[in-house]
């Protein structure tokens, strides 16, 4: 008989297939329809405090949670049944695909001189403001951001569902929706959205650091160095304002031999951040090493998820 935990490993690598082979659908995806009732949730109970917007995270992430803990506690003598819960909640919150997708999409436009098409793009990547962004700026742009959406929503949701199976996926999931929702800073969410910024800052923090360093060690696989890779994680990650995006965007840089960082305007605001690593700013073809870097760092995570519920 198969063990609900080795059930439950098998579903994690099922998933992580079905994400790679399917991808995203294009409507009713899972994590689309938990936004739209977070939102309607946001209009209802939204005031200019800290405490209501930790009750507001609480109440959408434990929910998340609950639904977990229930369909794990359903398929708990079933294994088939934990296998193929544990499959569809595992692809439901990755974004692997969709991920290298949106990095290649961007490679090909830079390569044909598309550069209005790849400002427009850029958007599908992260909220950097592309007006007037040049090719090189926006190869930085869309390396950054695929280097620190592998942490977030690959390599962080396999570890969480490694640790906690279920619960920890959809938890997960729920916690970082709400950091892209309201964790940005704003005069709307800036107090409002502080519980959901921190607690993703908290649960990113182990998945980060273990993205940095698979991609130290796969930095040769992508025709980098794993010392150059080491060395510019350790002296840059703490220049990024943020505690977990420095520390794999780093660790990225280096691998690629790049140098990342830099000004970034966010509609009316300026961010200074720090250099990150050494060498020319990246164009397409560190932008298509850097999604080949972020698939290596995904199938590290996946094994480590795997094993962690196999044993």
């Amino acid at each position: 008989m198969i063990l609900p935990r080795r059930a439950t490993a098998a579903g994690i690598v099922a998933g992580h297939a079905a994400d790679a082979i399917f991808g995203d659908p294009r409507r009713g995806h899972p994590v689309a329809c938990f936004g739209t009732l977070a939102a309607a949730l946001e209009q209802r109970v939204w005031s200019d405090s800290r405490g209501s917007g930790a009750g507001y995270a609480a109440a959408c992430v434990g929910a998340a949670v609950g639904v977990g803990t229930a369909l794990q506690a359903v398929t708990a003598r079933h294994p088939l049944a934990r296998l193929v819960t544990t499959a569809v909640a595992t692809w439901a919150v990755l974004g692997a695909r969709g991920l290298a997708r949106e990095g290649e999409v961007m490679a090909q436009l830079l390569e044909s001189g598309r550069i209005d098409a790849a400002r427009a793009r850029l958007s599908h990547l992260c909220g950097r403001d592309a007006t007037g962004l040049g090719s090189s700026e926006l190869a930085r742009a869309a390396t950054e951001s695929i280097a620190e959406n592998t942490s977030d929503a690959v390599v962080a949701p396999l570890l969480w569902g490694g640790l906690a199976g279920i619960p920890g996926l959809l938890g997960y999931r729920a916690l970082n929706t709400l950091d892209a929702m309201v964790g940005h800073r704003s005069p709307r969410y800036e107090r409002f959205g502080w519980a959901a910024a921190r607690a993703d800052d908290i649960a990113n923090l182990v998945p980060a650091r273990l993205s940095a360093a698979a991609a130290v060690v796969s930095a040769r696989l992508v025709g980098g160095n794993a010392g150059g890779a080491l060395r510019a994680w350790r002296r840059d990650a703490g220049k990024h304002p943020s505690p977990n995006a420095g520390q794999v965007e780093a660790a990225f840089a280096g691998a690629l031999g790049v140098r990342l960082g830099g000004s970034n305007r966010y509609g009316d605001r300026v961010e200074h951040r720090g250099t990150l690593g050494d060498g020319p700013a990246p164009g397409p073809q560190e932008l298509r090493r850097a999604v080949r870097l972020s698939r290596l760092v995904g199938l590290a995570a996946l094994a480590l998820a795997a094993s962690a519920r196999y044993r």
